[in-house]
């Protein structure tokens, strides 16, 4: 089996979070999927499990996090083209999530932000390939979208 992540995140409904990551380009996977869990694939390797709270909550004897009012991870999604960020990011708040700033260009790299409808945060961002290989320039701080 290849090496894969999978991203698994407490949702309030199953089925309008299905739809919302479905506006944006990911694929449900039916055979994993069920009333309370969805299954969405971002490509053959990463995986966003969308759970049901009460089903969420028997992986974990912690307390889950309110992600519209709580921070407890921010994942990034890279893209080809700026015009790709902008395109997820419209489908994003098209299909009822939030964009909690505007776009962040930084010559060499190109990011924008957006929550789906649980407030899990997502930061798609664009690098043109050559400063990708060459790495952040020395005056320019890592900055995460």
């Amino acid at each position: 089996m290849p090496r894969m992540i999978f991203v698994n995140l407490p949702v309030a409904d199953v089925a309008r979070s299905t739809a919302f990551y479905e506006a944006i380009g990911f694929e449900k996977n039916a055979q994993f999927s069920n009333e309370q869990a969805s299954s969405m694939m971002w490509s053959d390797a990463i995986v966003v499990m969308l759970l049901a709270r009460p089903f969420f909550s028997t992986f974990t004897p912690k307390q889950i996090a309110d992600a519209k009012t709580t921070t407890s991870g921010l994942f990034a999604l890279s893209f080809d083209s700026k015009a790709d960020v902008d395109a997820i990011t419209d489908a994003a708040t098209a299909a009822g999530g939030r964009e909690p700033h505007g776009p962040e260009d930084m010559g060499f790299m190109y990011s924008r932000a957006f929550e789906d409808l649980d407030g899990h945060g997502w930061g798609p961002f664009w690098m043109d390939p050559a400063a990708a290989e060459a790495g952040p320039p020395e005056h320019q701080p890592i900055v995460e979208a």
